[in-house]
């Protein structure tokens, strides 16, 4: 699947059973792949402690590998929660 990164920004990500999880604030990439590994719900930004940004990565953002689908909206299984 092939997406700009641009168009993921925002949009409402659902689990494949229909649950409603959050937005999409922040993509994480792995440069050297060059492929995304995470996707946040909250966004990550220099503001951020330390502490912070690992309870976001922990907490509040799925593997890219969960994702089914992106369009309208993104669709992760529900194993991804």
């Amino acid at each position: 699947m092939v997406v700009k990164i641009s168009k993921v920004y925002g949009l409402d990500i659902y689990t494949d059973s229909g649950k409603y999880l959050g937005r999409v604030h922040d993509l994480i990439v792995d440069l050297e792949k060059g492929e995304v590994v995470r996707l946040t719900l909250e966004p990550l930004n220099f503001l951020v402690s330390k502490d912070e940004a690992m309870r976001i990565l922990r907490e509040k953002s799925l593997l890219y590998k969960n994702v089914k689908s992106v369009s309208d909206v993104v669709i992760v299984t529900e194993s991804a929660i």
